[in-house]
């Protein structure tokens, strides 16, 4: 077992959805239970994984974590793009949230790299 809070990933994927709890305030009232609520849970899930992962016995369990919040950053991805679209999102900020999130996949992918037993050939 790991202690999540050590995971650089973690902290960086924390900070990120404090960050899209802040943006997601200014989104229509009538998206509270609509595409605000759908953003944050997916964007939670990416740090909340690495955490439930780190509470698991051993590297392979975690790497099927990391591989869970991976999914989930790619739905943030997206969720954020419906968002940019819908104009619930201003272009300069959108470009910041798709940042931040492509150097959290780095991160994750950098993770399940280590974790990953290397192939023999």
């Amino acid at each position: 077992m790991r202690n999540y809070r050590d995971l650089i990933v973690w902290k960086r994927s924390h900070e990120f959805v404090l960050t899209l709890y802040r943006l997601t305030n200014e989104f229509p009232k009538r998206e509270v239970f609509g595409l605000t609520s759908q953003i944050r849970r997916a964007a939670a899930s990416i740090p909340n994984n690495l955490a439930e992962g780190c509470g698991r016995r051993g590297d392979g369990e975690l790497g099927r974590f990391v591989r869970i919040a991976m999914g989930f950053a790619s739905e943030v991805d997206y969720l954020a793009l419906l968002a940019s679209d819908l104009g619930y999102l201003p272009e300069a900020k959108y470009m910041e949230v798709v940042s931040e999130l492509n150097e959290i996949r780095r991160m994750l992918t950098g993770l399940f790299k280590q974790l990953s037993p290397p192939i023999a050939h």
